[in-house]
Order: structure tokens, then C-alpha cells, then sequence
């Protein structure tokens, strides 16, 4: 429990109680309407850390969410500031990431009057959030910013709003000032009654700030899934002769419980893929893991699990999974467990507390060693064609033979993130995080942009961590301009641009059906000197020779606490063709 005194100012209050979260960093791009917050969680030692877009500063929460299952905090100004912010809240929610966004607001007093920055946000946000509270008295702002760190965990997990009013933030001394002066001198009846109006509503807004404030924060219960579901799943697959799990991000949305739901994996010792942030869950070499194939994998399994993961385009609509086969969803969305496929068993409740308690009663009574090995040997086989074609001649560089490399050098403690296209999507394939919680990419939404703001979130979650930022040359554009925050906040990490002068993902499919580029072609940029140009160190590497040596160099730079932009120039490659998504 943390206080703040009676007479502290709104902004105050928020910190107060954004310091009972144990919140570790904000995130920001300043405005005069969130100014009190900034300042007042300074003051209590919560990292303040100001970027160069709203919407990083929002990716960066959402960064923080997924790595450790709480709540990661931004805050933006009013008007533009909150417009900047969609995108990156509606990614957080598709990906059920837990975030807590708080804007600011025209004063209440000029709302509707054409103030500053001033627009109705309540529906441009309310889409986007699963909660959304627009504060009026300076003494609810603690409480609606609890209520919001409770709704963003509770349940399945999102994002939550806090609007706060630029007046109720300030001091009440100084607002009294200001409506004063707002209010003018004059002795005409619509002057009294003007002086008269702006006092009522300053005393309804300050009513209440003189009683003892305390903030808390609250208790959230983990929605637990029915036992008779558990035992109805042991059974089937206890039965099945060919089981099959498949993991996703909302099985570790109790970040903290990683550890127990690897655990579970191991004891059931059933095959399983691993999504999202679920990647890594089993290390780098576990014997259950499997990485390709998947498609081939659903088709044959008669009892599949799918634990937090709905059957939305990512398995062509539930069509991976054959219609004889046993289907059990475990999930906090009753309408995600159903999405596209009612499912022969429904887990309604966390996809990881679900793991654990079926481990419990499972035991290894659906561990079939012959069907783990035919999918071993189909993932072997695949491993030895990716080899094949990352040795192939080239003049550039191989993207095959970059991740290669790249996953021999990182160091094992590394985190992986994802933000581009083919570039991206080819590394999914390649590299192969070393633990739990150590891959962000973008999720469901397939948003472009996260790859800084994931960055900077991740550097504040895990600083011991060696943070490698994969950027396709496309999606680098979002974030460059980032590299600035990263040299201002000391934050090293290891950008690695994908450039090959193209939105390849795009144009493949694209030059393919409608035989014109047009939209799809980039340049060579020298991302690497762009870098420099905001105080980073660049290098470029255009043969393959110089991948190693160069990468090497890249870590011995963000080892000595700078960040570093490795402009790699690579070769088209044909390794995903037919790999659009609709």
C-alpha cells in the first residue's frame, strides 16, 4: 500500500496509485495535459520513458504486459495524442494483452467549446478497450485507475482507458486561479453568474480531495476452468492414439506460472506446437516441441488441444483440425473457444491452469512414443531442407543462412522481436528462442510498427536480457526514428533490417496474380548511417562473409551498453511462396 497526502494534486494520485501496482516504467511522448503525471511519478521513482510516437509508448505497455503479466502503463496527451494510440490498442486487445492507457482531456469546464485538442474520445477508444472510464472528480482518480488495472487483467485480458481532465490534475489552488481569471470581473449578470457557475463546478470537482486517500490495489481472480471439463479431456486423450497439443499466448497470461505450465507439457509428453508468446516455452531443443509441419501434423492427430488458441485464419478456420477428430479448447473467451468450430470439449477458463490441473490427472497416459517420433522425423527432414537451401550461392545475403547464424550467436538469455513481413515471418521458422517469455511479435492483428515499442518494454522488463530487434525493411520505418529514444535511455539493443528492398510479402503474391509491382518496391536505403544519425552505431552487411563477423560485432556494441542497427542487404529467396493469408 502506498499514500499520498490529502492535498496532493490528481497527477499524484495517479502515480500513487500506478506505484501500488509496482508499475516499473511509464511510458510517454509529453503534452501539457498529462504533465502531472509525468512529474509525480518521476518523483516516486517510476521510470518515465518518453519516445518519439504515442503509439510506441503504447507498444512498449504492451511489451511489459506480455513479459510479465502485469499491466504495462502509458500515457498520451489529449486530441492527436489518444488518435496515435489506436492502432497499437486495438493490437494489444486482438492479442488479449493487458495495458492500462491513460489520456488526457480539455479542461471539463470547456469541453464542447472548442478548447485545445478537444474531441469526444470516448468513441474512438470504446471499440478498442474492454474498459473505459472518463473521470469528472479529482477524488476518483485513484479509483478508476485500480478499477482499470483490475478490468485489464480480469477475465480475458486487454487494454483499459483512464480519461483525465487536464483541471483535475493540476492543483487545486491553481485550477481555483485559473477559473478565477476565466471567470473575469466584470459586474454584468452574465459575468456574476459566469463567476458563480465556474466555483460550483470547481467545488463539485474538488469535493472529497481533503479525506485520506490510500491507494490499492486490488485482488483479481484467475478464472479457473470446471473440473468436469479437465476430466472429460483426460479421458479423450488418454484414448487418442495420435494427440496433439498446440499452445498460444494466452496459456502464459499469468506470466509468472511459466515454469509450472512447461512442466505440464513434460509430464503429459505429448507433441505439441508452441505460438505467440508461447514460443520458447520449452527451450531451445525439448523433445516434445515440434516447429514445422503443422498443417500436416492437425490432419492426422485424432484429439487435438487448443490451449488459448482460436481457430481463426492462423488454422484456416478450424479446417487443420479433420472433423473426426476430438477437439478440446481451453480458453478465457467462451467465444474464442467456439470461434469457427465448436469444439467436442469446451475449458472455458486460463489455457494455463487448465495445462497444469490436466497434467495432474493426465499423467503420461496420451504419451505415444511412435507418433512423437514420425513427427520428430518430419521435423528433422524439414530442418535438413532449410539447411540445403541456406547453403545455397548467393550474391547477397541468404536470409536461411542469416538466421542461421543469428541463432547460433545470440546469447542465451536473448529476446527475440518480431516486427515485419517475409523477413519476420522467415525467422518464425528459423530461430528458436531459448525460454519462456523471450519472443514478442506482433499476434492476430499482423500490425507493422511494434518492433521499437516492444524493444524499449522488453529492456524495462528484462535489462539483464540481449534484446534483438528483427525489423524488415518495411516495417523499419515505423520505429527508426526511435533509435533516438533507445540512445537517450541507454537502452541497447540489436536491430537487425532485413533489406531487401521491397515489401516481399506483398509483392510476391502480388507480381504473381496481377503481374505488376506497383506499391511494392523500396530502395537500398543505408539504414545502418540513418542509425548513426541519431547517435547509435551502424553496420552494413551486403556478402555473406561478413554475416558472422558483423553480427558478433553487433553484440560486443550493445554489450558495451549502446544500441546498434545491423543494415543487412539480402537476396530475394522463394522459401515462402504461397504463404498469403486471407
Amino acid at each position: 500500500m502506498s499514500g499520498a497526502p490529502s492535498a496532493a494534486n490528481g497527477g499524484e494520485r495517479v502515480a500513487a496509485v500506478l506505484a501500488a501496482h509496482g508499475v516499473p516504467a511509464l511510458f510517454t511522448l509529453c503534452g501539457g495535459h498529462i504533465s502531472p503525471v509525468l512529474v509525480a511519478a518521476k518523483a516516486r521513482g517510476i521510470r518515465v520513458v518518453d519516445t518519439r510516437d504515442e503509439a510506441t509508448a503504447v507498444f512498449a505497455a504492451d511489451a511489459i504486459a506480455r513479459l510479465t503479466g502485469t499491466p504495462g502503463v502509458a500515457a498520451v496527451t489529449a486530441g492527436p495524442g489518444l488518435t496515435n494510440t489506436i492502432t497499437a490498442l486495438k493490437n494489444a486487445q486482438l492479442a488479449q494483452s493487458p495495458l492500462v492507457l491513460i489520456g488526457g482531456a480539455a479542461p471539463t469546464a470547456l469541453q464542447g467549446r472548442g478548447a485545445l485538442q478537444d474531441i469526444d474520445q470516448r468513441p474512438l477508444v470504446a471499440p478498442h478497450v474492454k474498459f473505459l472510464r472518463r473521470v469528472r472528480r479529482v477524488a476518483d482518480l485513484g479509483p478508476a485507475v485500480a478499477d482499470a488495472f483490475a478490468a485489464a487483467r480480469g477475465g480475458v485480458p486487454g487494454p483499459a482507458f483512464v480519461e483525465c481532465p487536464v483541471d483535475i490534475l493540476y492543483d487545486e489552488q491553481s485550477i481555483r486561479q485559473w477559473y478565477a481569471e476565466a471567470g473575469g470581473k466584470g459586474n454584468s449578470i452574465p459575468d456574476r453568474f459566469l463567476r458563480w457557475y465556474l466555483n460550483r463546478h470547481a467545488d463539485r470537482m474538488f469535493a472529497g480531495t481533503h479525506a485520506p486517500f490510500a491507494a490499492r490495489a486490488h485482488e483479481v481472480p484467475v478464472p479457473e476452468p470446471a473440473e468436469s471439463a479437465i476430466e472429460r479431456a483426460a479421458a479423450a486423450l488418454a484414448a487418442a492414439e495420435r494427440p496433439l497439443l498446440v499452445i498460444g499466448s494466452q496459456a502464459l497470461a499469468l506470466a509468472g506460472g511459466a515454469a509450472r505450465v512447461a512442466g505440464a507439457l513434460t509430464a503429459m509428453g505429448i507433441p505439441a506446437y508452441l505460438s505467440g508468446m508461447a514460443r520458447g516455452l520449452l527451450g531451445r531443443e525439448h523433445a516434445l516441441q515440434l516447429r514445422h509441419a503443422r498443417r500436416e501434423a492437425l490432419r492426422q492427430s485424432d484429439c487435438v488441444v487448443l490451449a488459448g488458441v482460436p481457430c481463426d485464419f492462423r488454422l484456416d478456420y478450424g479446417r487443420h483440425v479433420r472433423r473426426s477428430a476430438t477437439l478440446i479448447a481451453a480458453n478465457r473467451s467462451r467465444r474464442d473457444a467456439s470461434m469457427n468450430r465448436r469444439p467436442s470439449i469446451a475449458a472455458i477458463g486460463d489455457a494455463g491452469a487448465f495445462l497444469e490441473r490436466l497434467a495432474q490427472r493426465l499423467g503420461e497416459r496420451a504419451k505415444r512414443d511412435g507418433w512423437r517420433a514420425e513427427l520428430r522425423a518430419r521435423d528433422a527432414a524439414r530442418e535438413a531442407d532449410i539447411d540445403a537451401r541456406a547453403a545455397g550461392r548467393s550474391e547477397h545475403v541468404n536470409p536461411l543462412a542469416l538466421f542461421r547464424a543469428m541463432d547460433r550467436i545470440a546469447a542465451e538469455e536473448a529476446t527475440f522481436i518480431a516486427d515485419g513481413g517475409d523477413f519476420v515471418s522467415t525467422c518464425s521458422y528459423i530461430l528458436r528462442p531459448r525460454g519462456p517469455l523471450s519472443w514478442l511479435d506482433p499476434g492476430a492483428f499482423g500490425t507493422l510498427g511494434v518492433g521499437a515499442g516492444f524493444a524499449l518494454g522488453a529492456a524495462v522488463a528484462r535489462p539483464s536480457s540481449e534484446r534483438w530487434l528483427l525489423w524488415g525493411d518495411g516495417a523499419s520505418g515505423y520505429g527508426l526514428a526511435e533509435l533516438d529514444s533507445f540512445v537517450r535511455h541507454r537502452i541497447p539493443v540489436i536491430a537487425v533490417v532485413g533489406n531487401d528492398a521491397g515489401w516481399t510479402q506483398i509483392a510476391r503474391e502480388q507480381v504473381k496474380l496481377l503481374h505488376d509491382d506497383v506499391g511494392t518496391v523500396l530502395a537500398r536505403t543505408a539504414y545502418h548511417e540513418v542509425a548513426r544519425g541519431f547517435g547509435a552505431d551502424g553496420i552494413e552487411i551486403r556478402a555473406p562473409a561478413e554475416v558472422e563477423p558483423g553480427l558478433r560485432r553487433a553484440r560486443e556494441i550493445a554489450a558495451a551498453g549502446r544500441p546498434v542497427l545491423v543494415n543487412v542487404w539480402l537476396d530475394k529467396t522463394d522459401f515462402r511462396e504461397g504463404s498469403i493469408s486471407m
